[in-house]
């Protein structure tokens, strides 16, 4: 019975449902989800939208519909908070293994392989939901946001319709067998008839560089795997919105076969109309595409629904809010001093700063554990995007949102993260992230709001699938921000409504802790550098990092530069907003005999100064206990520009706190760096490579004394540096091929001693 079969015996009202259920730690899978939930309506489907913390909405022990999870990973392949719970629930040892021998899914993990544990959060679901005899009707996806999920989303997407349709018949054909007395007896079935017969093949992956060409299929690489089902035709259907609908009097979209729109690269005062066209040579940039992107067809999103009516009324007098608006679940802390650490022209600016944190006694952390600073939008990007919105006369009103009452949107909620009672001023500085990557939806739904028919169609490409590489390049890879956008669309002219509902909330900013509390009671230490953003097609002038510029900018009047002693009379201090984030995960053995390894090259030192100022005060304490060995791998560029915490690591070592230090540093005259590690002259040039020179200890401390490995820093390149390093190293000590060596390196982060505290 075909699925066209089995709508036709139902009766019109009723269409086939289906359940979308997310887990989301900053929106991307919601949105997503969201997106699926919509889109169901046109393939004749009523999907029921739940986040997976929303237990009383769904109830997956009695479900006999298809189940669509869509899930992303946090942390160090942690679940987002909202799916806790249900991955704590499904973990039950007391579930049987046929619990869930009804349950017809599919999941889609998000994740990043710049990270550690890809997709972990994904793959733990669909491990336990097959151990509890769930069935898979459509192959899992791993979309990977360090070359961009719509890589993956997209045909991903694209193939499920026709999955679910096929699932959706085939348990219909099931249910009418079994009343007409068909079935067998149950003993004979098989095992999985409750789920039609899909082909799982791995979907093939484009450079990111080459997404445009959307039939195009290279061999997958086993890092970024990613399942879909084989019905993904290559062959696109053009979108009607991509017709030309010109207002009377503006230039519109030139027509062509099958009402596609295309847009010549040539300069609009070059061109002479009909069959004489004078071509201008133009590079490609992000106002500009090139053939074959522009006499391409296009496939864009489809238009999201709006779903917030947002309006702005004077008041007479605003009680106005200062400061953000959760302060309850905040800590107002002083800042009581801050430090350059770096000296004379290093390439990056590294400051340490210490809050006053005494007034909270409740606020204890351990050295491992990590805060978040709440920082506004910078007043200079508020005050152009006012500009550019032209709403700079109504700052001052007050934004009142609520829902469309005809709004196509399923679940649409007004964002928690708007208060009442706020003025726009506060909504731009305090709520939303303003410096945000425009996601292809935001690109999509602008295009309605841009008049000029070139600006139109580059704004289709970029939010189309052809136009992905096109996206990442010159959108995604320089990180540009709505206002940056807007800057290079001028025409586009988008109402508040659209920010609000496009625009994720504005997030705290992460820090790791680079104290212990028994050296400094009453004092929080953090370290970080300024991060730059420079200069790029799209944005004319660099710009700094928000919160680190943030911070520079605050604790300027009373920075304290390398070599210059304090001022007595320093500027009223400076406070800022914080809350703790415990990771219970990354610290120092709590037995202090078991011997463990820091890899923490520039600022990636922090969580480890902490380990070592509590070990230092602990064998003080305990002069008669047993302690482990201690290894720090540190690297920079220079030895006497940005060797971070040099006197106090030399210290350590003094005091037998650090029993090995061992530095290396990448720009330095390599005669230098050999004496500083002990290593051969031009080896040891990175912290890799001082692993690698130490093997046989390195290697003997994790694999035969039970010891700690602890990695922190950029996720990019270091951390995959050494991942690699130590693969490489235990397949020398065991003697084993490189598979069996990636399994014992797995063994050791399942053991959680081998821990990574990492960042993009």
């Amino acid at each position: 019975m075909n699925f066209t079969a089995v709508l036709k015996r139902m009766p019109c009202e009723v269409k086939p449902r289906l359940v979308v259920l997310y887990g989301s730690q900053k929106g991307q899978a919601q949105s997503i989800a969201e997106g699926i939930t919509e889109e169901a309506e046109e393939h004749g489907l009523v999907a029921e939208l739940s986040c997976l913390n929303q237990n009383e909405k769904y109830n997956l022990e009695r479900e006999n519909a298809p189940v669509v999870f869509i899930v992303s990973t946090t942390g160090d392949g942690e679940p987002p908070d909202n799916t806790l719970q249900f991955v704590k629930h499904i973990k039950k040892k007391t579930l049987s293994t046929d619990h869930y021998k009804h349950l017809c899914y599919a999941l889609l993990a998000l994740g990043d392989t710049n990270y550690a544990n890809f997709c972990n959060c994904g793959k733990t679901i669909e491990r336990r939901l097959q151990e509890l005899g769930a069935k898979q009707f459509y192959a899992t996806g791993y979309a990977d946001d360090g070359v961009g999920l719509e890589v993956v989303l997209d045909p991903w997407i694209e193939g499920l319709w026709k999955a679910i349709k096929g699932a959706l018949s085939k348990m219909a054909s099931d249910r009418t067998g079994q009343f007409k007395g068909e079935v067998g007896d149950s003993a004979k079935e098989a095992p999985d008839s409750s789920v039609p017969d899909v082909q799982l093949n791995l979907l093939s992956l484009t450079d990111h560089q080459n997404c445009e060409s959307a039939g195009a299929s290279v061999e997958s690489d086993s890092k970024f795997a990613s399942a879909a089902s084989s019905s993904v035709s290559a062959t696109q259907t053009a979108v009607s919105d991509l017709k030309p609908e010109s207002p009377a009097g503006s230039p519109g979209l030139a027509s062509q076969p099958g009402g596609i729109a295309s847009v010549s690269t040539s300069a609009p005062e070059t061109q002479t109309g009909g069959a004489g066209v004078h071509h201008v040579a133009l590079a490609a940039s992000l106002t500009c595409s090139m053939p074959p992107l522009s006499e391409s067809s296009l496939n864009v999103p489809t238009l999201p629904p709006p779903y917030l009516d947002v309006s702005l009324q004077e008041v007479d007098a605003m009680g106005e809010i200062t400061g953000p608006s959760n302060k309850e679940a905040l800590h107002e802390v002083p800042i009581s001093r801050a430090a350059q650490l770096t000296r004379g022209d290093s390439v990056k600016t590294a400051l340490l700063l210490e809050t006053d944190i005494y007034a909270y006694p409740m606020m204890t952390y351990q050295p491992g554990d990590s805060f978040d600073v709440v920082c506004p939008n910078r007043t200079s990007e508020v005050e152009d995007l006012l500009h550019r919105l032209g709403l700079q006369d109504q700052r001052k009103h007050c934004v009142h949102v609520s829902l469309c009452k005809d709004t196509k949107k399923k679940g649409a909620q007004v964002p928690s993260h708007i208060p009442q009672n706020i003025s726009l001023l506060y909504l731009l500085t305090w709520c939303l992230e303003i410096r945000s990557v425009p996601k292809k939806a935001f690109l999509r739904a602008l295009v309605e709001y841009t008049r000029d028919s070139v600006q139109k169609r580059r704004l289709q490409e970029l939010c189309s699938k052809q136009g992905a590489a096109d996206y990442n390049l010159y959108v995604r890879d320089q990180s540009l921000n709505v206002l940056e956008l807007l800057a290079a669309f001028p025409s586009c002219l988008p109402p508040l409504s659209l920010l609000i509902e496009h625009l994720p909330k504005l997030q705290p900013r992460p820090y790791s802790a680079a104290s212990s509390c028994l050296r400094h009671p009453g004092k929080l230490h953090f370290v970080f550098n300024v991060v730059e953003f420079p200069a790029c097609t799209g944005r004319p002038a660099g710009r700094r990092g928000l919160c680190t510029g943030w911070l520079f900018d605050l604790i300027n009047p009373v920075l304290v530069f390398p070599g210059k002693a304090e001022s007595s009379s320093s500027p009223a201090l400076p406070k800022i907003h914080v809350s703790l984030r415990p990771n219970c995960f990354f610290r120092a053995p709590s037995d202090p005999s078991v011997p463990f390894i820091m890899v923490g090259p520039g600022t990636g030192v922090a969580p480890f100064i902490g380990f070592l100022q509590q070990r230092e005060k602990e064998r003080q304490e305990n002069p008669e206990a047993v302690f482990g060995e201690t290894w720090l791998f540190f690297g920079c560029r220079h030895r006497d520009r940005d060797y971070l915490f040099r006197e106090e690591l030399e210290g350590f070592v003094s005091s037998s706190t650090l029993s090995h230090l061992k530095v290396c540093f990448s720009r330095d005259d390599q005669e230098e760096e050999a004496e500083e590690t002990a290593a051969p002259a031009g080896r040891a040039r990175y912290v890799q490579h001082n692993l690698l020179c130490n093997s046989p200890q390195i290697t003997n401390i994790l694999l035969k004394q039970n010891g700690r490995l602890y990695v922190c820093g950029d996720a990019k390149n270091m951390a995959k540096d050494v991942n690699d390093t130590l693969i490489e190293m235990i397949k020398t000590e065991l003697q084993v091929d490189q598979l069996e060596a990636m399994k014992a390196l797995a063994g050791l982060r399942e053991e959680k001693r081998y821990l990574q505290d990492i960042w993009g």
